[in-house]
């Protein structure tokens, strides 16, 4: 079963409607959380210097890939191993945000 680390720099509770909303697309893609694909998650509470003990323990398993929430938890991700993909998110991702409008520019350019 594939394993994809969660690596968030603040808080569950700060994150829960992103982590719902990360599950349900996955269950979309056909990806179901204990059928057939495990989740591991560590998060900070913003102690950002347990990120790279945290990431590390992620790495240490082997993962299909690290989801980093936040710059310095990708940062951290990205010290922790070079043959495991990252994927990572900054910022709410609503529309209003500035690097997600950039982003849909760059897009349509």
């Amino acid at each position: 079963m594939p394993v994809i680390g969660f690596l968030i720099s603040g808080s569950f509770e700060a994150q829960a409607d992103r982590l719902g909303k990360f599950r349900a697309g996955l269950n979309e893609a056909g990806y179901v959380q204990g059928q057939n694909v495990a989740i591991e998650y560590r998060w900070a509470d913003g102690q950002y210097d347990r990120l790279p003990a945290l990431a590390a323990d992620l790495a240490g398993r082997h993962g299909a890939v690290i989801t980093a929430v936040a710059v310095d938890a990708a940062l951290a991700a990205k010290a922790a191993t070079r043959t495991i993909p990252i994927v990572f998110t900054i910022g709410d991702g609503s529309a209003s945000s500035p690097a997600s409008t950039d982003q849909a520019a760059t897009s349509r350019a």
